[in-house]
């Protein structure tokens, strides 16, 4: 029996790759849709067992119109875009590739942090434009020697555990809350775990988010949170944007409860009206937030060796679970 895979997005500009992970008895369709999987007839969607996505959304009314499809791949680590409860209905697997960018997310987390926390940011938005800064130290609440600072994760997964190495490496002191990790992971890491997430929040001096968008930690960082971290602390979160309350950062950001901040993700992408006031106030380089924070358009997964990863890795999960039967990377449905 030929099974069809579909890569809706058109990403690549042959399929020869496709062909070699997938195997002979499985044919490649790419479609040519720019925004949403709606842009394609529904003659094509009902041929397709397999449906491989990197930046549409695949929601009910959409899973609707595949009347064959068995595996959902999200060619990333987030699957929030996918409606699970739709997929699950319909006994269609959900994927993502959770080891593709790991690196790249961890080391971007923890430079965010030590760009914000060494100054870098600072020293850099005040030395530019006609009337710079004087030439020597500020001083500023975000400045901090490592050593004497708690690197806090939220989230310990294949990220979060990447980033605690490379923390510590730098001479934070690391620690974590996750209930989902078992016992003895810090151990091994050679870490601290907070037993619960106000425990972590009280002793982080940076707080950097790696946990995944789920309905438990949607809206998870308010500023009820933000305020029990330690005064002049730094939050940086490189997960999923509704995770944190961009508009509490903002708050906290004003009266000087936190020093600084560094966002590769944003509640809304990209950003569209009503534009959140903290990004306005960024773009417009207003004085209060010159130097203590960082918005950058999530990118963080970004290198040429990260993009090959997503392609190769979601093939490799394609064939696994829709060819072979295994259950590689498929995202168990209580998972939320």
């Amino acid at each position: 029996m030929t099974l069809t895979v579909l890569e809706p997005e058109g990403l690549y500009p042959d399929t020869t790759l496709d062909r070699e992970i997938l195997g002979p008895g499985v044919r490649i369709l790419q479609g040519n849709a720019k925004t949403s999987i709606a842009e394609l007839p529904d003659d094509l969607l009902a041929e397709v067992d397999g449906l491989m996505t990197l930046r549409m959304a695949v929601p009910a009314e959409q899973i609707a119109r595949f009347p064959k499809l068995k595996v959902v791949i999200r060619m990333g680590v987030g699957y929030d875009r996918v409606d699970r409860a739709a997929c699950a209905a319909r006994g269609i697997k959900v994927c993502n590739v959770p080891d593709y960018g790991t690196m790249e997310v961890a080391e971007f987390a923890v430079l965010l942090a030590l760009s914000l926390r060494r100054g870098l940011i600072l020293y850099h938005d005040t030395q530019r434009g006609p009337d710079p800064a004087r030439w020597g130290v500020m001083p500023s609440p975000l400045h901090r020697r490592q050593e004497v600072q708690t690197f806090g994760i939220l989230g310990l997964g294949r990220i979060g555990s990447a980033a605690a190495l490379r923390a510590k490496a730098f001479g934070y002191r690391v620690a974590f809350f996750d209930p989902y990790i078992p016992n003895g992971w810090d151990r091994a890491l050679g870490i601290h775990r907070a037993r619960t997430l106000e425990e972590l929040l009280a002793q982080s001096n940076v707080l950097s988010i790696h946990c995944p968008l789920t309905r438990t930690t949607r809206g998870l960082i308010g500023e009820k949170q933000l305020r029990l971290l330690p005064k002049d602390a730094v939050v940086v979160n490189t997960a999923r944007g509704p995770i944190l309350d961009i508009d509490a950062v903002e708050r906290c950001l004003r009266d000087g409860h936190l020093a600084g901040a560094g966002l590769d993700v944003i509640p809304v992408e990209p950003p569209s009206d009503p534009i959140p006031g903290l990004l306005r106030a960024y773009r417009a380089q207003e004085d209060w937030v010159r130097g203590r924070l960082v918005i950058t358009p999530h990118i963080a997964f970004h290198t040429p060796e990260a993009w090959d990863d997503i392609r190769l890795k979601s093939l490799e999960t394609m064939r696994d679970v829709l060819v072979e039967g295994k259950m590689t990377n498929v995202i168990p449905p209580e998972s939320d």
